[in-house]
């Protein structure tokens, strides 16, 4: 039963990045109906412009993060403006697959620039784990929930509480509509991108932090993909749930499947779900259901 206890909470917390990392899947769905297959790209960028001005400039942790959330902002903002705003109007699979080739370009820089050697983090949080008396939770999955709970729940309020929330999801439910009532719609897509990249990076920190990154780092953003398919690509609550339920699935998976099978399931356990559930139920757990009639 401890064992088991350990998994679920451990699989909470991991499951917890993952739901951040969504969401900024999520937040350029909803606003633009661009699902943006760069997202991996971002969060290796990301991890590498902190860690760059961690270990090299010897800046504080607090200014490391501060300074990849405005290069995040600035990034979010020059791609949505040169490479995809010309793409308006353009057919849906066009600008995934530009978004797939911006993934490539990206990644090939990292590469360029940092080489594709391993590299870890400095110690940036206390390490001693939290014990909760019926399991422990080690540090690095400890500080990155944290970071991945206050930043969703900044999100939320953002979406849900400010005028360009209100903008945001004017222009998701109707772009003609939101143009009417004054809203720059352009403005809008740009900002969509660059929140999506704020959420992209932190969580390619958090995963950097919790076990080193290199140019593949990025990969997870597929594994996401099971995440917002799960919760439904227009719903910003199902993002947070389906990267909960992933991350339970995906360690239970790790605990009593992987010694039967002789390993590997756990790193296929979300790509089975997202099949399953787009066999049962194409539009997630919470996504909206488009129904066409001829």
């Amino acid at each position: 039963m401890e064992i088991f206890l350990q998994i679920i909470i451990t699989g909470i917390a991991t499951g917890g990045v993952y739901g951040l990392i969504a969401l900024g899947f999520v937040l350029i769905f909803k606003a633009t109906g661009i699902l943006n297959l760069a997202t991996g790209a971002f969060m290796t960028l990301g991890a590498y412009i902190c860690l760059t001005v961690l270990a090299q400039l010897g800046a504080p942790f607090w200014l490391a993060f501060l300074c990849t959330l405005v290069f995040a902002i600035m990034l979010g903002i020059v791609l949505e403006r040169i490479i995809l705003r010309p793409l308006i109007g353009e057919p849906i699979i066009s600008v995934v697959m530009v978004t797939i080739g911006l993934s490539s370009i990206l990644q090939g820089l990292t590469h360029l620039v940092w080489s594709p050697d391993f590299r870890s983090f400095p110690e940036i949080f206390p390490a001693e784990p939290l014990d909760l008396g019926i399991a422990i939770v080690p540090s690095g999955l400890l500080w990155g929930f944290i970071f991945a709970a206050v930043g969703t729940i900044i999100f939320i309020l953002i979406f849900k509480l400010t005028r360009t929330g209100v903008a945001m999801r004017a222009t998701a439910s109707d772009q003609q509509a939101a143009l009417s009532m004054g809203i720059s719609v352009r403005w809008v897509f740009a900002l969509s991108w660059s929140y999506g990249a704020v959420a992209a990076v932190i969580g390619g920190i958090v995963i950097g932090n919790i076990s080193g990154i290199s140019i593949y780092l990025g990969d997870i953003g597929l594994k996401v993909l099971a995440v917002i398919i799960l919760g439904g690509l227009d719903s910003i609550g199902g993002a947070i749930l389906g990267g909960l339920i992933i991350g339970v699935l995906e360690n239970l998976a790790g605990l009593y499947l992987d010694p039967i099978f002789g390993g590997g399931v756990k790193d296929v356990a979300p790509f089975f779900i997202l099949v399953l559930i787009i066999m049962i139920r194409p539009y997630g757990l919470f996504g909206k259901k488009i129904i066409e009639r001829v």
